[in-house]
């Protein structure tokens, strides 16, 4: 809610004492670092929450929880702990068990061989980790972190019932094999028991909102720095999955959304050159606009383009990125990565520009994955060519990043100006899945509603009615006193 008395913002200003610090710390990669840290943020739009908790907290979670792991392979096992696994405890202590499971669970240490790339380890970590801890321990990590950088919002992908929409797709596929009919299947499915996971979906997305904020103590007196981000949910559908499980994950994904205020949107996730994803890729946009021909206001981020050259074959990168945007009805692009190898790959971005289709740029993960990186990268080509932008980290922790690191790497690798800076964090919210109106009547001036044009009593309605304006507003100003503020920030010394 707007406080009138104390709303010292005028919009457009672009905070010129934060701009002349910006300016002062910029070719300072240690002033930049501690600058950006302290800036207040928008939000991670693109996170993956099996990949974003570290492996050192993965270690401590999976002790707590009485698991195993092979020391040979680094895969983690249920308990109990028999000859040929160990007890994860052992390496909270063991430093150089502590050492082999880091290194296996993210990209510490990676260096690639023949036969196994950045890629290969990258996509390879979650299989070694996954069931190590539960979703609420990750979650408290990775939202406090986002807490600490100064967010206030955060969109996680996770699957919710993931197994009893696989188990009901593959019931009904061994007794009328799938031949293509989505009408048909979808049918099946409704009739068969999908609307029921939907509603054990639910209770679970409640739950885990409960079990984090608990965990977090936020009704505590001193609560954890997470407790002030708005947390969201997207659902994941798995694209390497048979054609009836990624119909049917689509369907329910879709439904969830609608059932579940914490869960705001889907994405397809695992890796877009894997040989089904590449075999099924159009079918599944296809899937996508079926589902949404009876849900249309579904809100679908897409990774797409996820692809470079010599990954995949030519024809591959032709496509995926249109169709996502044509066929998918994606609000939002991950990666995007190979939007220039596209067919019509500047009407492709003009289209996105006029439609206001966001990118969530990846810039650690596409260099670790792809070994696209600096000027190969098509970032600079996006803002060019106004197609939105935003930063987001992908798997923080298996890349050993956190989204300050990415905004710095943005800054220092494209020269962005204090404006793109503040561009950049606004569109986290802007092109966030959140219900509500934007306090923004023009994105690229940044302009505010005519309601929030001052301070006054008709904000104050318009933000009740609208979430989104609301974090957009507070975003402001925090960043209102980041500007006052930043001037007494220690100046850089003086060589001498």
């Amino acid at each position: 809610m707007a406080k009138r008395g104390d709303y010292a913002i005028k919009f457009g200003t672009e905070y010129p004492e934060a701009a002349k610090r910006y300016q002062q710390v910029v070719a300072s990669p240690p002033q930049l670092r501690a600058f950006l840290y302290a800036m207040p943020k928008g939000g991670d739009l693109h996170n993956h929450l099996s990949g974003a908790a570290y492996a050192e907290g993965l270690i401590r979670m999976g002790a707590s929880l009485g698991n195993c792991f092979d020391a040979k392979t680094t895969t983690v096992s249920p308990p109990p702990c028999t000859g040929a696994t160990t007890p994860l405890s052992a390496a909270v202590q063991d430093a150089q068990l502590n050492r082999s499971l880091v290194n296996g669970w993210s990209m510490r240490s990676f260096l690639p061989s023949s036969g196994f790339s950045g890629h290969d380890q990258f996509f390879a970590t979650f299989g070694r980790f996954s069931g190590v801890a539960t979703p609420a321990m990750m979650a408290q990590e990775v939202v406090d972190r986002a807490g600490r950088q100064r967010m206030r919002y955060i969109e996680l992908m996770i699957t919710f019932q993931g197994r009893a929409v696989a188990q009901l797709a593959d019931q009904l596929n061994s007794q009328s094999p799938w031949n293509g009919d989505m009408d048909k299947f979808r049918a099946a499915l409704l009739s068969s028991g999908l609307t029921q996971i939907v509603q054990t979906a639910v209770a679970d997305a409640a739950k885990l909102d409960a079990d984090l904020r608990s965990a977090q103590g936020c009704a505590r007196a001193n609560p954890s720095p997470g407790c002030g981000v708005t947390v969201r949910w997207l659902q994941q559908v798995t694209r390497t999955a048979p054609p009836w499980r990624v119909y049917a994950q689509t369907l329910f994904a879709a439904m969830l959304t609608k059932a579940a205020p914490s869960v705001v949107g889907f994405n397809f996730v695992a890796p877009e050159d894997d040989p089904v994803a590449l075999a099924d890729y159009s079918l599944q946009m296809r899937m996508i606009d079926h589902v949404l021909r009876d849900l249309p206001d579904t809100r679908v981020s897409l990774h797409a383009g996820e692809l470079t050259m010599g990954l995949v074959p030519p024809e591959a990168l032709l496509f995926h990125v249109r169709e996502a945007v044509t066929l998918g009805h994606a609000r939002r692009i991950g990666h995007g990565v190979a939007v220039m190898y596209e067919t019509d790959s500047y009407g492709l971005l003009s289209e996105m520009a006029r439609r206001r289709i966001a990118v969530e740029i990846n810039l650690t993960s596409n260099a670790q994955i792809l070994g696209v990186e600096g000027n190969q990268h098509p970032f600079p080509v996006y803002r060019a060519a106004g197609v939105p932008t935003l930063i987001s980290t992908d798997d923080e922790g298996i890349s050993r990043i956190d989204r300050t690191h990415e905004l710095q790497r943005a800054v220092t690798t494209y020269a962005l100006r204090w404006q793109d800076l503040l561009s950049l964090e606004r569109n986290t919210l802007e092109y966030a899945f959140l219900p509500g109106d934007s306090l923004w009547a023009d994105t690229q001036s940044w302009r505010p509603v005519a309601a929030c044009a001052q301070a006054t009593s008709s904000c104050d309605a318009f933000l009740a009615r609208n979430q989104k304006a609301r974090l957009q507003w507070s975003l402001e100003q925090d960043l209102a006193v980041f500007n006052r503020t930043a001037a007494s920030l220690q100046l850089p010394l003086s060589v001498r």
